[in-house]
């Protein structure tokens, strides 16, 4: 495990020495499986990482082994008095956010009880933690697109080969992540069939069968579901996995105009996702011809930036597919006039990507740090009594301060383990990302009141009981808008406005988020890409702002020299 409060704190210590002073003696280049390993059912090829635990946990036993005969000359004059509990925490994660990022991500992914790894590369158990942000993220946005006439419905996970090879643009772009079944039982399957990496091909020939006139017309649908992509590069918790939770609309109008405006009208909802919820803060743009959905007419996205590592990241999609599809799949209508028409069609999806988006924007070296509208728990209530403190009072305290908030329409815990101390507890929950920390002591009972502590600053506050509900929602707030506030300025920060190669150049290798005028040409972008090509990866466009700064006459193209058309943004990406 890569956070010791299992170690530390659920197991028996003397009985894991030898264990672990074996373990911590391996080479690390070693293959094999460690002595004991049925004890040690958590071995990875991370042996770095144990043994530095290893070490850790025992110079922990040797302290408490030297502080033991000291103990025991003491328990004679403690008895009949109450039991200290132990002070020391265990917690905390290995590494820094600013000096290895991936192993950050990596390490507060599994502390902070988001993810668990399974036992097929790239596929990841989505933990309670997780799915109650996915489910918090899929009530709002199931909730707007019902307020559109999108209706939902389920289709099947597995395509059949001709109708996935239909459109060969389409299948060009997904063919290295398809993902087939080849087998049933010890028989060959006579036709093998593909499991969807999207659903375009598994949905439209039926958009065929149910569209026959103007009457019918729009079709909007959605499903919630799951896709496999068969990421072989890089593989990362919530972000490129080959086994995701999505939701994909596709819908089909008469009107080219009625595509565009719900194009829109969905990327907006994304980025409300992103800002309002996650406070991500994301721009909404165009993707170059290069870089957009495979098969469609043009594609619009909101795109995030994770200063740690100066890569942006596509955070979600809205795409009109034109009528590429409707000619393929012949999805033909008789319009109003009597006349044969194809269809104009959208489709657009957002993912569990989002909550590594959220994650790698906001953590921090004690762990999560969640914005309270996505919180499962936005506050937790921990007692904190001393010896000789009225306890049952502290703990009657904190279940009556959860009651209020939780009838008030929040959410809210209290904590009442008493095999851990205050401290270990505080770690616990910082490390979980909880927003908002309530401390009931002895001091607090006394004076009617708690004490606040906010996750995202650590700033602490008195409040009184009698206005508890009020100030825990005030501060919730502030909490929610500092997060996104924060998170602007280091986007902000990182934005390089370049005019030429050189300055393009420069910027790239200080990892910065680059907007530069473009020509907008596709084997210009081809050749930046090439020439940018290295072990951190190449550059490319990320998006076309809606929001374009003033062009000047006369502005060449950073890259070409040619006239430039408009601003993008540049950078590598996830």
């Amino acid at each position: 495990k890569k956070s010791t409060d299992s170690l530390v704190f659920g197991l028996r210590f003397t009985p894991l020495l030898p264990l672990l002073e074996q373990t911590s003696s391996l080479p690390l280049s070693s293959s094999a499986a460690p002595p004991h390993s049925a004890a040690l059912t958590t071995w990875t090829a991370n042996r770095s990482t144990i043994k530095t635990l290893s070490s850790r946990l025992i110079t922990i036993m040797a302290g408490k082994e030297a502080k033991g005969s000291d103990a025991s000359a003491k328990s004679g004059s403690n008895k009949g008095k109450k039991k200290e509990v132990k002070k020391e925490t265990g917690l905390g994660l290995s590494n820094k956010k600013d000096e290895n990022f991936g192993e950050w991500y990596s390490e507060v992914v599994v502390s902070g009880e988001m993810i668990e790894y399974y036992d097929i590369s790239g596929c990841y158990i989505l933990r309670p933690w997780a799915m109650s942000i996915w489910e918090i993220m899929q009530a709002f946005f199931d909730a707007e697109i019902k307020k559109m006439k999108i209706k939902n419905c389920y289709f099947p996970l597995f395509v059949s080969p001709g109708v996935l090879q239909k459109e060969k643009d389409h299948i060009e772009g997904f063919a290295p992540e398809v993902a087939w079944v080849t087998k049933s039982g010890e028989s060959d399957l006579e036709v093998p069939i593909a499991i969807r990496p999207t659903s375009e091909t598994v949905m439209y020939p039926y958009y065929s069968k149910w569209i026959r006139g103007h009457r019918d017309l729009p079709l909007k649908l959605n499903q919630w579901c799951n896709v496999v992509r068969w990421e072989f590069s890089n593989p990362t918790p919530f972000i490129r996995s080959r086994e995701f939770l999505w939701q994909e609309g596709h819908t089909a109008f008469a009107t080219k105009e009625e595509a565009d405006t719900e194009v829109l009208d969905i990327l907006e909802l994304y980025r409300r996702i992103y800002e309002e919820f996650l406070a991500v803060p994301v721009t909404k743009g165009k993707k170059s011809e290069l870089e957009k959905f495979a098969g469609g007419l043009y594609t619009t996205t909101v795109e995030a930036f994770i200063p740690n590592t100066g890569r942006g990241i596509q955070g979600a999609t809205s795409h009109c597919l034109g009528q590429n599809f409707a000619k393929m799949f012949e999805i033909n209508y008789e319009n109003e006039k009597g006349e044969k028409a194809m269809v104009w069609q959208n489709s657009w999806a957002y993912t569990t990507r989002t909550i590594g988006v959220m994650i790698m924007v906001h953590g921090d070296d004690k762990g999560l740090v969640l914005p309270p509208k996505v919180a499962a728990t936005q506050v937790i209530v921990i007692p904190v009594p001393y010896k000789d403190a009225d306890t049952q009072g502290i703990l009657d305290a904190c279940a009556a301060t959860v009651k209020t908030l939780t009838e008030s329409g929040l959410c809210a815990e209290a904590d009442f383990r008493d095999n851990y101390s205050p401290g270990w507890k505080y770690s616990h929950w910082e490390m979980k990302g909880v927003p908002l920390r309530i401390e009931i002591g002895p001091k607090d009972l006394a004076n009617k009141q708690v004490r606040a502590v906010r996750r995202d600053n650590s700033a602490k506050s008195d409040f009184p009981m009698d206005s508890l509900v009020e100030k825990v929602r005030e501060v919730l707030d502030e909490i929610q808008q500092n997060l996104f506030n924060v998170a602007k300025q280091k986007k902000e920060a990182c934005i390089k406005v370049v005019k030429t190669w050189e300055e393009f150049v420069e910027a790239l290798s200080e990892k910065k988020l680059i907007l530069a005028p473009w020509c907008d040409e596709e084997e210009v972008e081809k050749d930046v890409k090439a020439r940018t090509k290295g072990d951190m990866g190449a550059a490319k466009t990320l998006c076309s702002p809606f929001d374009q700064p003033e062009l000047p006459e006369g502005t060449l193209c950073f890259a070409s020299g040619r006239p430039a058309r408009k601003w993008t943004y540049w950078g590598r990406s996830y």
